[in-house]
């Protein structure tokens, strides 16, 4: 079973993964807002939203900037997906999914495909500095 949570989206609305049962989420965590990396492959995502959607999957970016940076980072880059902030306590649930770097102070590039009753049907990374490949998303997208 993939570790419940709920964290603050960039509006500070309350987001849990318990709340989403009945629909397949993606997962997908990144180290820092407006980086390089992680603006190219958040902005991916963004262009290519259709391919989750088609298949019913809702798309959560976690972090562990404030809310209000994601804020700023998703009105800047026109983000229509929850960018949730993994603030406080600090990496918690980045702790939870075994994706954070205590030296860097950061969450790596996890990403988790949990499918709608709440089971992780797929989960992929990278090392830091190199971006996931687009192609592996729809690697994951077609075990649902």
């Amino acid at each position: 079973m993939a570790p419940d949570f709920s964290l603050p989206n960039q509006f500070g609305e309350p987001i849990s993964l318990s709340g989403l049962r009945g629909a397949p989420v993606a997962i997908v965590f990144y180290p820092f807002a407006f980086s390089g990396i992680c603006t190219g492959e958040l902005c991916e995502l963004r262009d290519n939203i259709a391919d989750f959607a088609a298949v019913g999957v809702r798309l959560l970016a976690v972090s562990v900037d404030t809310k209000y940076t994601l804020r700023a980072y998703a009105h800047a880059e026109g983000y229509d997906f929850d960018l949730l902030a993994d603030f406080w306590p600090h990496g918690g649930v980045s702790q939870a999914y075994g994706v954070f770097n205590p030296v860097r102070g950061m969450a790596g590039r996890g990403t988790f495909l949990v499918s709608a009753d709440g089971r992780i049907a797929d989960m992929f990374s990278t090392p830091t500095g190199q971006a996931r490949p687009l192609a592996r998303y729809h690697q994951a997208l077609e075990r649902l």
